[in-house]
């Protein structure tokens, strides 16, 4: 990348992903673009209107986000560089003067709706809870008097001149979400020693074929730290997963592996290895799963295929 680094985020401002980018990249280094949604943000990446982007990947409580996970399994080939964890804490908001009492419709992200429930049922009985595409968008609307209230993030809040009307509405407090940065394919983070890589394979309807992914992974020692399927779209019966694997794709295992699994999956794709930011260590590479270990099986390889053992 030259110049200004172009990034752009699921807005619209105020987003839990926005609070995210601003918490792994300084202002000075790049410019902030809101997008209407995730695919949005990944097409700004692809047409060249953005570096790159930010998208949420999965959260603690409820999961993965599907938009994201099919917005990265189809389309032009965009490369995971970093991830970024997030703590979120959700406030239910209101225009000024609003009790709750008087709230009668309330609006959010599906998954932020998922994560407060409980605490709404409680809160606002007999209230519909809204569907929209962000938390800070619900924030927007209800500044706009489209709803009564929100739940978003507090800088949503603050942004769109709300009143907070009940903090911590989450009925699991201390969820994390899940960010990755994605950018065109291009030259790899280098490894760190403490790296993930993500991939989407297909693997066919066939007898044994999550088996035949699995095996390739145990084979060489490589623990998964994410596996989820999702449907092709093709027809029904077929399925693609999308994993995340401890180890750089410069590792000898994770590249021998990636190897065998191009020969047994119908299709795959790599999207991309990066340092882990969970906090977390990976498990330690047994002495037969090392660099030196796999070195020294293909010279030995070598010298059987000379003749020379």
């Amino acid at each position: 990348m030259t110049g200004t680094t172009r990034y752009a985020y699921l807005g619209p401002e105020g987003t839990f992903t926005e609070s995210a980018l601003i918490s792994a990249v300084g202002p000075a280094e790049g410019v902030r673009r809101p997008t209407a949604g995730v695919p949005a943000a990944l097409a700004a990446v692809r047409s060249g209107d953005a570096d790159a982007a930010l998208v949420p990947l999965e959260n603690s409580v409820e999961g993965s986000v599907p938009a994201t996970m099919d917005g990265l399994a189809d389309g032009a080939p965009l490369l995971v560089t970093r991830e970024v964890f997030l703590t979120v804490s959700f406030v239910l908001a209101g225009r000024p003067g609003t009790t709750l009492p008087a709230v009668r419709s309330v609006a959010s992200h599906p998954h932020a709706l998922a994560q407060t429930a409980g605490t709404l049922a409680r809160l606002l009985p007999g209230v519909v809870p809204l569907p929209a595409t962000s938390t800070a968008e619900a924030a927007r609307q209800v500044a706009a008097g489209e709803h009564d209230a929100a739940v978003c993030a507090p800088i949503a809040a603050e942004r769109y001149g709300l009143t907070v009307l009940a903090d911590d509405v989450a009925d699991h407090p201390g969820a994390v979400t899940r960010f990755v940065l994605v950018a065109p394919p291009g030259p790899l983070p280098a490894p760190t020693g403490n790296d993930k890589t993500s991939l989407v394979a297909v693997v066919g309807d066939r007898t044994g074929a999550l088996l035949d992914l699995l095996t390739e992974f145990a084979v060489r020692g490589i623990s998964l730290t994410r596996i989820e399927s999702r449907p092709t779209r093709e027809r029904l019966g077929v399925y693609s997963f999308s994993l995340d694997c401890e180890g750089h794709v410069a590792d000898a295992r994770v590249g021998e592996a990636l190897s065998a699994l191009h020969r047994v999956c119908d299709e795959l794709r790599f999207l991309g290895s990066y340092p882990r930011a969970d906090g977390r260590e990976n498990r330690p590479v047994t002495a037969v799963s090392t660099d030196a270990a796999f070195g020294e099986a293909g010279d030995w390889l070598q010298q059987v295929r000379a003749g020379r053992v």
